[in-house]
C-alpha cells in the first residue's frame, strides 16, 4: 500500500504584541523537524516546512523604549516574545527571557531585551542579531523585523491634531483617523518580501489594530507583496474592542481600516471571527475598561470580498486570549483547501 507524502506548506505570520506570539505557539507544533514524521494535521498529514514571523518594531515605551533611546537600536520587546514562543524549551526560556530586574540601573529591563541589545551591538545590525538569537535558541521558525529603518509612529486624530510616538498614541483619548510613519520611507528586508512571495499561508493578527497590525502595512512593499501572493491569506479578528484603537468598530470595520491604510488593496481571502459566547465574569471585567466583544457582522465582511470563518476561538483565563491550537488548525485547513 502506498501512502501520499505529507502536504508541505510555507507559512508567514504578521503582527506584534501578545497576539503574534500567541499564534506562533499554535503554529510551531506543525513545523517539520529533521528526521521526524509529519505532525498530525487537520485533514491529513501536513507540515510547515517553513514558518516566518514578521514583527512590528515601532514601540517606544518601557524597556524597549529605553534601549531604543540609549543604544539607538530597534525596540526588541515584540521580537523577544516571538523568540520565546518559537523556542524549543519555551518554559525555561520564558522564565529567563521575561525576567525583569526589580532594582538598580537595570530596573524595568527584561533579560531578553538586554540579550538582543548585546547581540545588536556585537553584530552591528538588528536583523542579524535576531537571526543569531534564533539559532542560539533553536527556534522553530525565522523571525524578521518588518523593517530595519529607525522609524516611529504618528497619527492624525479625529480633532485634527497629530500625535507622535506609539506611547502617546495609545495614551491619547482621541480617535485615530490615520496612522503614518516618520519618516515615511521605510523598506522591508529582501528576505521578508521573499518569505511573503513564497508563502502558502499568510496571516495578519490578532493584535492591536493600529499599533500591532497596521504598522506593518505602512512599510513600503509589504501590502503589495501580500496582495499579489498566491497564498491563502487570513485575517484573525480580535475578540474585544480596545480603548482608543478600535472602540465601537465591528469586525468588518477592522478590515476596512486595514484596507484604507494599505491603499485599498485586497489582502484577505478569509477572516477568522469568534462567535462563541464569553463568560459573564470576563465580560464584566472588560466592560469596566469600556471594552466589548467585537460584533461579527458577517454579511458586511462578505461585501468586502472576504469570506468569514466562524467558530469558538476563545481561551478564557484571567484574561481573554485566542485558543492558539484551534486557530492554527483552522488556518491549516483553509491553506490545504486552497492548494491547487
Amino acid at each position: 500500500m502506498s501512502f501520499a507524502p505529507p502536504i508541505s506548506l510555507r507559512g508567514v505570520a504578521i503582527g506584534g504584541g501578545t497576539g503574534l506570539s500567541t499564534l506562533l505557539r499554535g503554529l510551531k507544533r506543525y513545523v517539520a523537524l529533521p528526521g521526524a514524521p509529519a505532525p498530525a494535521c487537520p485533514g491529513g498529514p501536513c507540515r510547515l516546512s517553513d514558518l516566518a514571523a514578521i514583527v512590528t518594531v515601532m514601540d517606544d515605551g518601557g524597556s524597549s523604549g529605553r534601549l531604543r533611546e540609549d543604544f539607538n537600536m530597534l525596540p526588541p520587546g515584540d521580537v523577544r516574545n516571538c523568540l520565546v514562543a518559537l523556542s524549543e524549551d519555551e518554559h525555561m526560556l520564558s522564565r529567563l527571557f521575561q525576567y525583569r530586574f526589580g532594582q538598580g540601573e537595570l530596573e524595568g529591563h527584561s533579560l531578553g531585551n538586554l540579550f538582543l541589545a548585546a547581540l545588536d551591538d556585537l553584530c552591528g545590525d538588528f536583523a542579524q542579531a535576531v537571526q543569531h538569537s534564533s539559532q542560539i535558541l533553536a527556534t522553530r521558525g525565522r523571525i524578521y523585523p518588518v523593517t530595519t529603518a529607525n522609524v516611529s509612529l504618528a497619527a492624525l486624530m479625529d480633532d485634527g491634531s497629530h500625535v507622535h510616538g506609539e506611547t502617546r498614541i495609545t495614551a491619547s483619548k482621541r480617535r485615530i483617523q490615520e496612522l503614518y510613519l516618520e519618516p515615511e520611507e521605510a523598506h522591508p528586508l529582501p528576505e521578508t518580501l521573499a518569505a511573503i512571495q513564497q508563502a502558502d499561508l499568510i496571516s495578519l493578527g490578532p493584535g492591536s489594530l493600529y499599533t500591532s497590525l497596521i504598522t506593518n502595512l505602512l512599510v513600503r512593499g509589504i501590502p503589495e507583496a501580500i496582495e499579489t501572493s498566491r497564498a491563502t491569506r487570513i485575517y484573525i479578528c480580535n475578540l474585544m474592542t480596545q480603548a482608543n484603537e478600535s472602540l465601537g468598530l465591528t469586525a468588518s470595520q477592522h478590515i476596512q481600516k486595514i484596507m484604507q491604510h494599505s491603499g485599498e488593496r485586497r489582502l484577505f481571502d478569509y477572516a477568522l471571527v469568534n462567535t462563541a459566547p464569553i463568560s459573564p465574569q470576563l465580560l464584566e471585567q472588560y466592560a469596566r475598561e469600556g471594552q466589548t466583544p467585537i460584533a461579527a457582522d458577517l454579511e458586511a465582511i462578505r461585501a468586502l470580498g472576504v469570506e468569514p470563518v466562524t467558530g469558538n476561538f476563545l481561551f478564557e483565563g484571567t484574561v481573554l486570549r485566542h485558543d492558539y491550537d484551534r486557530v492554527a488548525e483552522t488556518m491549516l485547513q483553509l491553506a490545504v483547501k486552497g492548494r491547487p
